[in-house]
């Protein structure tokens, strides 16, 4: 079933298509009167509903009925040490697409991109996340943030009930391990180093904080790979997966 997303809230009655997703629904999915469709508010509600009304210009819906969420009770956040443009699109993309609420690029000493390289990329991000968010039938997209600075990221990963940091020098923790020792978790953060890895003074500086270093296993995954294979493994162990 084809989903559309409505800046509008809260949703009742009958509602107008916003203009992009109208014309997408009209020129694209070639849409007509009685379809049905889904919709959502972008913040946790999702609503059944039925084109009553589109010509050329304009698609109005008729909703009937809030369908259950489809969203995790797990609120995952991913700090990304901040990678190539092309690399954080995926990572978007596909974190969106697994329940992530919260992407925060960070700037660790290894990152390869720097701040003013996202000035025209926030906008191209959001847009990625809203499209991953209809395509998988969630209602709710999530927090992108612009890069944050190292002492920042640590002062947000302060209020997680759990800080989770895939390590490839990590020996100690396995996430079955760490699943048996906090099941109560909810507020999760992963954090993934950048092309280069984190220095062991990073790793330093999150253990003091309290967080957990652990292995994904003995092969050194590429950045990208480690956070989907983290995210995908915490959602599997606390969360809905």
């Amino acid at each position: 079933m084809h989903r559309f997303i409505v800046d509008e809230a809260p949703l009742a009655g009958r509602v107008d298509l916003p203009e992009e997703e109208a014309q997408h629904a009209i020129k694209v999915l070639r849409l007509r009167r009685g379809d049905k469709i889904e919709l959502t508010d972008g913040r946790g509600r999702l609503y059944a509903g039925r084109i009553s009304e589109i010509d050329k210009k304009r698609a109005s819906v008729e909703l009937q009925g809030e369908r259950p969420s489809r969203e995790s009770n797990l609120r995952l956040a991913v700090y990304m040490g901040y990678p190539k443009a092309e690399k954080l699109e995926l990572i978007v993309q596909k974190l969106t697409e697994l329940g992530v609420v919260h992407i925060a690029p960070v700037m660790m000493t290894r990152s390869v991109a720097r701040t003013q390289d996202f000035s025209n990329r926030g906008q191209r991000l959001e847009r990625i996340a809203r499209e991953a968010v209809k395509q998988c039938g969630r209602s709710v997209i999530p927090e992108i943030d612009a890069p944050v600075q190292w002492d920042e990221a640590l002062r947000q990963m302060a209020a997680c009930d759990l800080v989770l940091v895939p390590w490839e020098e990590a020996r100690a923790n396995r996430l079955r391990d760490l699943r048996e020792r906090y099941p109560q978790a909810v507020r999760i953060a992963i954090v993934i180093g950048p092309e280069g890895g984190m220095t062991t003074e990073e790793i330093s500086r999150l253990e003091e904080a309290g967080a957990l270093s652990l292995t994904l296993g003995p092969r050194i995954l590429r950045a990208e790979t480690a956070a989907i294979s983290a995210v995908s493994a915490v959602m599997t162990l606390w969360g809905d997966m």
